[in-house]
């Protein structure tokens, strides 16, 4: 009897350890997917509801002001109403989700994998040191460091590195980007998009008329 139970206990949680992507395709999808990182993008109507399903450790950005209800495998509850631009680390977690309210509820994960074999890049020209007129501190623990970039009408940054990053973008943005062989490029990303960068020096400039904001997620 007790082993019987231990299998029915051990069929329900891998039940619950779906992947979120398999169970609302239409409302999530992948934007980035490598060794580090899976980005998912949620766009979820009002009072949709997510099935039970699990998120390694994850860095989330909301675009909107939300309402949400979390259900966990022991019956336990939650609500969490969080700020448009809000930013928040989680640890792995397994749950339901529903949104309370009448409103779309749209946002990005950055799921967090393993982490690669090779050291971790340490960053001499840290941004927050050598410009902290652009770049302020969200959220630092021992697998990221999440940075809020705001940059003026037409401001440029100064040489600074990153170690693997996702830069989330607030807004739309133009940008040119000055390497550190002294080489440019320039991109062009649209606000709520997602980007996947290896570790470099780089110097950005805002090339357009309006303020530009990127949630940068450095991956330790």
């Amino acid at each position: 009897m007790r082993m019987l139970l231990a299998v029915v206990a051990m069929t329900a949680t891998a039940g619950f350890a779906q992947d979120v992507v398999k169970l609302a395709p239409e409302r999530v999808k992948v934007l980035v997917d490598n060794e580090q990182v899976r980005v998912l993008r949620f766009i979820e109507p009002g009072h949709s509801k997510l099935p039970m399903h699990s998120h390694p450790a994850y860095v989330s950005v909301g675009f909107t002001a939300d309402d949400f209800r979390y259900t966990f495998p022991d019956g336990k509850t939650t609500e969490e109403k969080t700020k448009a631009g809000a930013v928040d680390y989680s640890k792995a977690v397994t749950h339901a989700s529903e949104n309370l309210s009448g409103n779309v509820a749209e946002s990005i994960l950055v799921e967090l994998k393993d982490r690669p074999a090779a050291a971790a890049m340490k960053t001499a020209m840290d941004p927050v040191k050598v410009d902290p007129k652009h770049y302020s501190v969200v959220v630092e623990n021992d697998r990221v460091r999440v940075l809020r970039a705001k940059y003026g009408p037409h401001e440029k940054s100064v040489m600074h590195e990153h170690p693997a990053v996702v830069a989330v973008f607030m807004t739309d943005a133009h940008v040119k980007f000055t390497m550190a062989d002294g080489t440019s490029q320039e991109s062009t990303v649209k606000a709520r998009d997602a980007v996947w960068n290896p570790a470099g020096k780089h110097l950005p400039e805002n090339l357009t008329d309006k303020p530009m904001e990127v949630i940068v997620v450095e991956l330790k």
